[in-house]
């Protein structure tokens, strides 16, 4: 499902894996070719109703997310706030429409996005968010899009 169906269905857990994920270095899960899996640092852009990267088109995530677009995405742990993790996974479809993509670059609005970068959008279906509060107990939320 889109980012936005999520959204609108989980309101509250989209609102911490927004503020967990946009514009914030995260690590994207994918599977190379034989099937074993590949981690990259990736910064994921929300808005508009997606959840969104652009590469680098040398990147060898690119064939791995054409051939087999199923991923793992998980931000960023600790920057003095509560400690929260979030774990989004789905399926990934690169963006080849050319309105689609001009909305993707107003959103991410950064000059290290160039024109020569692939764009993916990655499809949500199944959120974890893992809090932990100052006892270190874990309150733990799931979203499942079927």
């Amino acid at each position: 499902m889109s980012w936005k169906f999520f959204q609108q269905n989980a309101p509250q857990i989209a609102k911490i894996a927004f503020d967990n994920f946009n514009r914030k270095i995260s690590y994207l899960a994918i599977l190379k070719k034989d099937g074993s899996p590949r981690l990259h640092p990736v910064t994921p852009f929300i808005g508009h109703g997606m959840l969104f990267i652009f590469t680098e088109p040398t990147s060898p995530k690119i064939g791995d997310l054409r051939r087999d677009g199923r991923y793992a995405l998980h931000c960023s742990v600790g920057g003095g706030g509560p400690l929260v993790e979030v774990l989004i996974s789905g399926q990934a479809r690169e963006i080849t429409n050319s309105d689609q993509r001009s909305q993707a670059e107003n959103i991410a609005s950064s000059p290290a996005v160039l024109a020569s970068y692939v764009l993916f959008e990655f499809m949500v279906d199944r959120v974890l968010v893992v809090e932990y509060d100052s006892g270190g107990k874990q309150i733990i939320r799931r979203w499942k899009s079927k």
